[in-house]
Parts: C-alpha cells; structure tokens; sequence
C-alpha cells in the first residue's frame, strides 16, 4: 500500500527522478504549494481556497489580517500537521504488542477469555458458574477484543497493516480524526460481529479496525486522484482471505463499511462546515453501531 502514483516532475530535477517534498526529502510528493509551487507531501498538505499550500506560506501569510487559527498548518482534512505525524500509529501499535506480550508471556489465558468479543455463553468457573458476554452487559468486550491477539501470526499481519496504512493515514488526516477513525472501525467491526456470528462465538483482533484503515486508505486515494488499481487489489486480497474458515469475516465487513463512510465525510466534508460534517458522521457510525447491540442484546436475552 505504500505505492505511490506517477508524479509530474520537477523541471529543475536531472536524471528523471520523481519530485520529492522540499520539507521532507523522504517523501515523495504528488502536489505543488499553489503559492510557491515547490512540491509538497500530504503531511505538509495545508488546505486553501484553492488548492493546498505548503506551512511556511501559510505562516508568511499570518499578517494579512486574517485570524491566526485560520493561517494555522492544516492537514487535507482540517485537522493540526504535528512534528510527528505517526505518533498514534505507533502507540496503537505499541498497545497491541504490549497486550499480547502481557497475555503471552505471564500465559494468563484466562485474560482473553474475560475481554475478547463474545455475544453471550455459559461460564462454569467460578463455580456455580453465571453467564457471560456482551449480552449479559460486559460492553467493554466490544472494544477490548481489538487490542486482542492470540497467536503471533496473527498480531504480526494486523500490526504489518496498521503500519503500512496508519502512518499515510494519520498524516493525511491528523492525529484526532485517524484515532477516531481507528477505534469507530474497530467497534463497528465487534458490533457486526457480534449481530451476525453465533451467541458463543469469541472473536479477537484489531482485522476490524485495519479493514477500516484499508477502505479509508482508497477514499484517501480517490481523492488524491491516485491510481487505485494496487489499494483495490490488496483489498481484494484481504476480501478473500476473509472467506476462509476460522476468520471472523463479520468484523471485516463492520470495519471496511465504517471505515469507508468515515473516510468520506473526513475527505468530502465542504471546508464550510468541516467540522459539523465530520463529527455528524462519526456520531452517525456511533450510533448505528449502538443500535445494532442493543437490538443484538433484545434478541439473545
């Protein structure tokens, strides 16, 4: 996924190579400030009336009267360009390996049987044993089983995935909106799962979440007129694995689904009412996903 599109090149350039951002020389860019036209990367991507600016036009406009906050550095979607534009997908991704180091290394099994996804099943310990589940009220189980791994194969390719996608992604869209786009994902993912898998099906991962992150990395592209053929194949990829036997395909399915819409109202939102559209749309998901446990939890009690 981290294939990037033809880029115009810089007449300046000798040899062919492709223009890469002048603030960030490991970068490819694939756009021009619309001020200085020097080439720029999404995280350096300032949205402008027309176009995208790069930071330090933005700040060398701060004096034409305008509010500071609306000369402040902004990502494609509105949201604050930060020193490091990865620090959420690393600290997600340190959280998921330091739960699955925890479980794995004090071999407290138990744990993941106490916080992965299950709908609602007969526990005989403590004795005389009660039942468990989502069903029973432990909503927590719908966003704890995210963070969940339990063999090394499988926390290897989901943490291989956020870093490939979450990285661009939160540069694009900044530090908040990714973490939201992250979590919502992942929690529509265990609510889908949850509806449509048997009562006492346990389900763990952070698949959900990254399918999420895979249908936004597309919307991302689209925007970015980017040749989608590659984010297409690997989606297909990831579409059949997920028919294999044992894989809980119902939280692919929430995670791309949310994932997707979010996307869409993060990239699409008019710059007049960004920020309505864009909590409009994460609430919508929110809500929906209460819905569907709630009516889930009607059903199995």
């Amino acid at each position: 996924m981290d294939q990037q599109p033809p880029a115009d090149r810089d007449p300046s350039e000798e040899g062919g190579s492709p223009q890469v951002c002048y603030r960030h020389p490991d970068r490819s860019a694939g756009i021009r400030c619309t001020r200085c036209e020097r080439p720029i990367c999404t995280a350096c991507m300032v949205s402008a009336s027309v176009g995208f600016q790069c930071p330090e036009c933005v700040r060398n406009a701060a004096g034409t009267g305008h509010h500071p906050a609306a000369s402040r550095p902004r990502t494609l979607t509105g949201g604050t360009v930060s020193a490091d534009p990865h620090l959420v997908t690393k600290i997600l991704l340190a959280v998921n390996v330091a739960v699955f180091a925890a479980v794995w290394l004090t071999g407290r099994s138990w744990l993941v049987e106490d916080l992965m996804m299950l709908g609602r099943a007969w526990d005989p310990q403590p004795f005389p044993g009660a039942w468990v589940g989502v069903a029973e009220g432990q909503w927590y189980r719908l966003l704890t089983s995210v963070f969940l791994h339990e063999e090394l194969l499988h926390i290897a390719f989901n943490m291989l995935g956020l870093w490939w996608l979450g990285g661009p992604l939160e540069a694009a869209l900044g530090r908040i909106r990714f973490l939201a786009l992250y979590l919502l994902s992942g929690l529509a993912g265990s609510a889908v799962t949850y509806w449509m898998s048997a009562q006492n099906q346990g389900s763990l991962g952070a698949s959900g979440a990254v399918f999420g992150l895979l249908g936004a990395t597309v919307v991302l592209m689209r925007r970015m007129n980017y040749d989608l053929r590659p984010a297409l194949v690997i989606l297909a990829l990831n579409v059949l694995f997920s028919l294999r036997p044992g894989v809980a395909w119902q939280a692919h399915l929430g995670g791309l689904v949310a994932g997707t819409l979010i996307a869409v109202a993060l990239v699409h939102a008019p710059r007049t009412r960004r920020i309505a559209v864009q909590c409009g749309a994460c609430a919508l998901v929110l809500v929906v996903t209460a819905v569907i446990v709630l009516a889930r939890t009607a059903v199995l009690t």
